[in-house]
């Protein structure tokens, strides 16, 4: 079983390891961006020039190797990471998470969770052009392959943006959860509950060494369980029910 979850905007910087290689298509990507000025980039992040700058300075150390990297895992900072890194891991569920969680990156694609990234700005939405196409188009065979390449069950712990990078015919296959609050009788769900969610079933997951889909379906955490009624087959539902 892998799981697939997003990279995020927010970061945390520290305990870097030394400079790691891009991968081809990396490296291909990190040359076009680094050719566009402090001006360009403000004007593609939609941010003022003094930001703009920081962001051309990353861009440079990565074409020239000396970009500072982190652990991935802990470089990201977003909801989703600080639930999933809500206790230090165990040996265990470290070893699980390496071998099982994969980040999908709009810079370094598909990667392990634990492998080494450098702060970047770079998101999907972001109107950059590599070699006449789109970010989603220049990932999406790398990402196929990807998929294509595991008998594995795919979990999909990815938000639309990061999904719609894999073609369609690989996306049908992938088990999607989603996570839904009760309140005053009514199911609601929002950005703020699912990337809560994505964090702490992943984190029970590794804790209870999950390797099947019906394992999958027995956690319990945060007051969320699963859902069978709301449920198919390849759509897994979890409700979070209000304390008595």
């Amino acid at each position: 079983m892998i799981f697939l979850i997003p990279s995020a905007k927010e970061m945390n910087v520290d305990t870097p390891t030394y400079p790691q290689p891009l991968s081809p298509e990396s490296q291909t990507l990190v040359n076009h961006i680094a050719l566009l000025s402090p001006k360009e980039l403000a004007t593609a992040y939609k941010i003022k020039i003094p930001a703009a700058e920081i962001e051309y300075q990353r861009w440079q150390d990565l074409k020239n190797g000396q970009a500072k990297t982190y652990p991935a895992a802990y470089l990201f900072n977003g909801l989703m990471y600080r639930h999933l890194r809500q206790k230090p891991f165990t040996s265990a569920e470290e070893d699980y998470l390496a071998k099982q969680t994969f980040i999908t990156s709009s810079l370094y694609g598909v990667t392990p969770l634990f492998d080494p990234m450098a702060p970047h700005r770079l998101d999907f939405n972001n109107k950059f052009s590599i070699d006449g196409q789109s970010l989603k188009n220049y990932w999406r065979p790398a990402y196929d392959h990807f998929a294509q390449m595991t008998s594995q069950p795919i979990i999909s712990l990815l938000s639309s943006e990061f999904e719609d990078i894999f073609s369609p015919k690989v996306r049908e296959n992938f088990y999607q959860l989603k996570f839904m609050e009760e309140k005053d009788g009514q199911l609601k769900t929002h950005s703020t509950i699912s990337k809560k969610a994505r964090g702490q079933l992943l984190y029970q997951a590794a804790h209870k060494n999950c390797q099947t889909i019906d394992d999958l379906k027995s956690l319990t955490f945060d007051h969320f369980g699963y859902q069978s009624d709301l449920s198919t087959e390849r759509h897994l539902v979890f409700i979070k029910h209000q304390s008595p």
